[in-house]
Parts: structure tokens; sequence; C-alpha cells
């Protein structure tokens, strides 16, 4: 099971993590010290509205549960929503995860 991130771990992974972008996501990745993935998601009000903010947020929640198995334990994530997002269903949210994982080395297939 994932935990989620605090306040003060978002920081933490914001100033020393290593993160990559595409047109959905922004995510950074750190080494967390630990056997566990640790899961934190930030929507800006700028995507919409708190019914769309909640929208892409469980839209981003459950493409990771989906790649969850083949993600590095060890790591916190830290999702970020942009714009494009709020258009987008699970499975492209889904391929996007697969991808930025990919390209941080995080991603187990």
């Amino acid at each position: 099971m994932t935990k989620s991130l605090k306040n003060l771990e978002f920081s933490k992974v914001y100033r020393s993590g290593r993160s990559k972008a595409d047109a959905c996501l922004v995510l950074y990745i750190l080494e967390n010290g630990t056997d566990e993935k640790r899961l934190g998601i930030s929507v800006s009000k700028k995507i919409g509205n708190s019914v769309v903010r909640s929208r892409v947020k469980r839209i981003i929640k459950e493409g990771f549960r989906m790649q969850e198995p083949s993600l590095a334990n060890g790591y916190d994530y830290v999702w970020i929503a942009r714009g494009p997002s709020k258009t987008k269903k699970s499975t492209d949210m889904q391929i996007s995860i697969r991808r930025l994982a990919e390209r941080l080395k995080v991603y187990q297939a």
C-alpha cells in the first residue's frame, strides 16, 4: 500500500528530487530510505474549479495505482498536474505516468 506525503515531505522532494515532465504531468522523485512508495499529488487552482481538480486527482491516483506494481520501491513520487491533464482519461494518464517513470529510470517492467 502506498502512503501519502505530508507538506514538509513535498518541500523536500521539490528541493532535492529529480524531475521530468510531459504535456500532462510533472514527476518529482526522491529516495525515501524505506521500502515503500509514497505518493503526493498537486493540482493547482489554474487547472480549474474544485470539481475539476478533484477529478484530475482521482485520475492520477488511478493511473498510479495501475502502474504501481512496476514502479520502484523506496521513492517518494510527487505528481503535478498541468493544464492539458483536465481533459485526459485514466488510460491517457497511465501512459503519461509510465513514460515519466521510464525516463527517470524507476519503472521496472
